[in-house]
């Protein structure tokens, strides 16, 4: 039998470990909210250093909010080596073999359908908002590619079918290719269609310059096409960002935004709409310039941002890639191209035509010594071809999951 002062002691020790217990859940509910508030400070001071004062906003039908921010202001000129500075006239020549250097203006984005444009001495600049930031992982993950990277394309999830050339120096390539609205099954995955601009080895000294379009919900929020751009320096460790994210691309153009969704696209069995992109390296002062659709200059990224691309590229690709997060423990169903296979051809696959070097000497060259590379060409595949009308083109993409691909 126990004793009246035995339960006694018991009933205390209850008491106090209810205290304990209570005085914890206090402090729990008192700590997350301070965590909560520290997060949100951390955001709001990195959406006030990217989001630049404006002297126009225009609405885009898809939600997003354009800012028209003068070029001087822009993201590029935080960087200690352009503070103070504005951006340069454009080169005097483009790529000899380029069809024409006059600039064609096309309605390809869905904010510039309404032709309410950003004046003159402004870019206009997709507003970055804190559901925006808060969709990535971490405020470090956000606005950029984090992984690791092989030799031949990458790893950590990354998969692609891609068509490239090495073996030579290159000072910048050229494509068309269409737009389409692959499904994106993962809110962390993305399905992207680009050319690259390569040099250094395959480990922590890759020099990229990347562009294209992409369907990203993390980074956008929805599954339209976007265009985009990229660089990094470093394999994607430290530097770099997709678009304005950060301070390195210089944009001189006042009616493409960076980031904003592509309209029309194209459709299977349908019409079919493509984008050029072109990316080359003024002879003059040594920046990459980008060009996209019909001729339209839109900036470029000062040379010093790179080690081995201050020089030249050793490697160009062209192609698909997306992410395959194994999430649900099986091969992801996120689509690239068009979603189905390069097989198919015109009208139901994706391609890319007119692939095109840029030589020492400032031309545009047609492509030798080719290689195709798939990953994983059950999920995803790549064919090549060469005609009058199309000069060297692929077709590529596929569905990701299905029987061949698990």
């Amino acid at each position: 039998m126990f004793s009246k002062s035995w339960f006694f002691f018991l009933f205390v020790l209850c008491i106090l470990f209810s205290l304990v217990v209570e005085s914890r859940v206090i402090n729990e509910t008192r700590f997350k909210p301070m965590e909560e508030m520290k997060k949100m400070r951390r955001v709001r001071a990195h959406l006030k250093k990217i989001n630049k004062p404006s002297v126009k906003t225009i609405q885009s039908p898809d939600g997003d909010l354009i800012d028209c921010v003068a070029t001087h202001l822009q993201p590029a000129f935080d960087h200690p080596k352009l503070r103070g500075q504005k951006p340069l006239e454009p080169p005097s020549e483009r790529p000899k073999g380029h069809n024409s250097t006059d600039e064609i203006y096309e309605t390809i984005q869905l904010w510039a359908q309404s032709n309410e444009l950003c004046p003159e001495g402004t870019i206009p600049i997709r507003r970055t908002t804190e559901k925006d930031v808060l969709r990535a992982s971490s405020l470090r993950r956000f606005g950029r590619k984090i992984r690791r990277v092989r030799r031949d394309t990458s790893s950590g999830g990354h998969e692609h079918a891609v068509a490239f050339v090495n073996g030579d120096q290159y000072y910048g390539a050229k494509a068309s290719m269409n737009v389409w609205t692959p499904a994106v099954t993962d809110a962390y995955e993305f399905s992207l269609s680009q050319l690259w601009v390569i040099s250094g080895s395959f480990g922590n000294d890759l020099n990229t310059i990347e562009a294209g379009w992409q369907v990203s919900p993390e980074l956008y929020g929805d599954g339209y096409p976007r265009f985009f751009t990229y660089w990094t320096t470093d394999a994607y460790r430290a530097t770099g960002c997709y678009n304005l994210l950060c301070s390195g691309f210089v944009q001189t153009n006042n009616r493409i935004a960076i980031g904003a969704a592509i309209s029309p696209r194209s459709s299977y069995n349908g019409k079919q709409f493509d984008i050029g992109v072109m990316i080359w390296k003024d002879p003059k002062h040594g920046h990459w310039w980008l060009q996209f659709g019909s001729g339209v200059l839109i900036g470029y990224w000062p040379s010093f941002l790179f080690s081995h691309l201050q020089k030249q590229a050793s490697m160009i690709q062209f192609g698909g890639e997306v992410v395959n997060s194994r999430s649900k423990g099986y091969h992801t169903s996120t689509q690239m191209g068009s979603g189905h296979f390069a097989d198919e051809g015109f009208g139901k696959a994706a391609y890319f035509r007119n692939l095109q070097v840029v030589d020492w000497d400032n031309s545009l060259l047609p492509l030798t010594n080719l290689h195709l590379l798939a990953d994983h060409s059950n999920c995803y595949n790549i064919k090549a071809g060469k005609n009058n009308a199309w000069g060297n083109y692929i077709y590529y993409g596929g569905p990701g999951r299905n029987a061949g691909c698990q």
